[in-house]
């Protein structure tokens, strides 16, 4: 099972995957809480917008992107519903849409556009290099290290939108933005890698997931960490063996698990009314 780890580029797509999976479930956890779920999929989205545009004017392949992503990140900073008829999501879903159809426009002009959308969606990890891994690796850390010095900080906040009381939070709260701030930069660099779709997965499946199997908040960020660096692993095992495209391998093993956990959680409740 191990054997794949005897070519280089397998153990650098694992490294990348395993340190993006785990900064990315632990921000999913807040992102599920807070009911904003499509807000990693319109980032992801507006990063590839800038990635699109960049290849369009032939310049700024990295500035771009990241100028885009924190200008997305800041403007859903922003966003606080009031009108009880509308919806976050709706707005952020708006904006998906938005940039999908605009990164698509940009890359039609490309010389190379249907190979190019196929790697927005899901990236190209194993042709990634330990250059790219060393500054993932640096920027996650610093992201974590913000996350930890503060969690008390993001976690309460996340609370208070679990909570229904996100109206209390203001136009502008420096928390928020910076929370939306660290979501924004981790996409920005896991997309060059893992493409828009593995991406969400990573912030989503882990999340949802540990919640569905545990009711503490430690246990939820670990088992998430554990879910997503073991899906980066079997995930990378299929491709490799089965000559499977890596990131919709990732992808299809983190569906399982999430079919697995929600089956859990079926047995689980059935449980608990048949012996009460």
């Amino acid at each position: 099972m191990f054997e794949m780890f005897q070519l280089p580029f397998m153990v650098q797509a694992f490294a990348a995957a395993a340190i993006t999976g785990i900064l990315l479930s632990y921000l999913g956890v807040h992102v599920v809480g807070r009911g904003i779920v499509f807000v990693d999929l319109a980032l992801g989205q507006i990063s590839s917008l800038g990635v699109a545009f960049a290849a369009f004017i032939g310049m700024g392949m990295t500035s771009i992107p990241l100028i885009f992503t924190l200008a997305g990140a800041l403007l859903m900073s922003f966003i606080n519903i009031r009108d009880k008829r509308l919806k976050q999501e709706a707005i952020i879903g708006i904006l998906y849409a938005f940039a999908s159809a605009l990164t698509v426009l940009f890359i039609s002009k490309t010389p190379h556009g249907d190979s190019d959308i196929q790697e927005v969606l899901f990236g190209n990890i194993l042709s990634v290099g330990w250059d790219k891994i060393t500054t993932i690796g640096i920027v996650f850390g610093a992201i974590g290290l913000v996350q930890l010095i503060f969690f008390r900080k993001f976690f309460s906040l996340t609370k208070s939108f679990e909570n229904g009381e996100n109206h209390l939070v203001g136009i502008f709260n420096f928390w928020n933005f910076l929370f939306y701030i660290s979501i924004g930069l981790a996409i920005v660099y896991a997309v060059k890698i893992n493409g828009v779709i593995p991406v969400f997965s990573y912030l989503i499946v882990p999340a949802v997931s540990a919640i569905m199997l545990s009711r503490s908040n430690i246990a939820i960020f670990i088992i998430a960490a554990v879910i997503s660096i073991l899906a980066s692993f079997l995930g990378l095992y299929f491709s490799f063996h089965y000559d499977f495209p890596a990131g919709s391998s990732i992808v299809a093993v983190l569906g399982g698990i999430f079919i697995l956990a929600s089956l859990f959680k079926i047995v689980q409740n059935l449980a608990t009314k048949k012996s009460t």
